[in-house]
């Protein structure tokens, strides 16, 4: 037995009465978590073709995996979805930080602009894609009226049924929706950057941009990764913007992994191939969940080491 696993085993039995209180809470979680991931799980080696009911179902073993990893549907949701992902969180994250940094400083109104800017965070993502697709609309969408009227187009924009700019339009409004959170993230991580180191560097003469690159950024290296494990979790688990707005269109240009895997479970009723895709997005899930885990527990290591 080495030395962690031993420090471990004793830390369980320290605080084993710690266990028996959250016992029940953990029982709940494994009968409402635990079993529909196991019956996904188990789903997903079966064939489920829409003529035949569930309890019909034909064992495949692998094929599923086979089916749809080989499949160029999966390619193409594949690629949008790290398009998504990527940008989504990219540009929620910078939009957040330079929101943070503003809001740092002292300023009349600076309440009522936090307030401002926290309203995408608060409403409705149901709320907030049907207002978007009213935005967006190419007759009667008030940003296409604003760019004829500025004379930048002949022609109101096509935004959600033009394959090339609909992705770009789903993610304006995914980042609209969430660079509040990073936003706060942020702010409550430069609250706890230490003044007097501050007041250290400009007596020994360092600028604003020598104290924020090696004083600010080095304490916001764990929220930093915490936020950006936090948003890509969100994106890749994205469905309501992307299936509000387009459903996965046109011709599969916004289709992501989450959609995907609704359209195939309830549009084509295959219940199989569904589960085998959640499986797959469960484990990349999975490893993002890691690093986040990693991330929260590394300063609990350094002070125990």
């Amino acid at each position: 037995m080495t030395a962690r696993s031993d420090g471990l085993l004793r830390r369980i039995v320290r605080h084993r009465a710690d266990y028996l209180y959250v016992a029940p809470a953990l029982g709940v979680m494994l009968l409402v978590i635990g079993y529909p991931i196991y019956d996904t799980v188990y789903l997903s080696f079966f064939n489920t073709p829409p003529n035949l009911a569930l309890e019909d179902k034909i064992f495949a073993g692998l094929d599923n995996y086979g089916r749809i990893l080989s499949a160029d549907s999966f390619h193409e949701a594949t690629w949008n979805t790290l398009v998504w992902t990527v940008f989504s969180t990219f540009f929620a994250f910078v939009l957040g930080f330079g929101a943070a940094l503003a809001l740092n400083r002292e300023f009349r109104g600076r309440g009522l602009l936090r307030g401002i800017l926290l309203i995408p965070y608060v409403i409705s993502a149901v709320a907030a894609s049907y207002v978007w697709r009213w935005l967006y609309h190419s007759d009667f969408g008030v940003i296409g009226a604003i760019s004829v009227a500025l004379g930048f187009t002949d022609t109101p924009i096509n935004f959600l049924d033009n394959t090339t700019v609909v992705m770009p339009a789903l993610i304006v409004v995914n980042v609209w929706k969430e660079f509040p959170f990073a936003m706060i993230m942020m702010l409550a991580g430069l609250q706890t950057v230490p003044d007097h180191l501050l007041r250290a560097a400009r007596v020994d003469g360092a600028g604003t941009w020598e104290s924020f690159v090696h004083i600010t950024l080095p304490h916001l290296k764990g929220v930093t990764l915490v936020t950006v494990l936090l948003l890509l979790v969100t994106n890749l688990n994205s469905f309501t913007i992307p299936y509000i707005m387009t459903g996965g269109g046109p011709a599969g240009a916004s289709e992501i992994w989450i959609t995907h895997i609704y359209q195939l479970a309830f549009g084509r009723i295959r219940f199989g191939l569904a589960s085998a895709y959640s499986v797959i997005l469960f484990i990349v899930m999975m490893g993002l969940g890691y690093f986040y885990v990693r991330a929260l527990t590394q300063g609990d290591e350094r002070r125990g080491g």
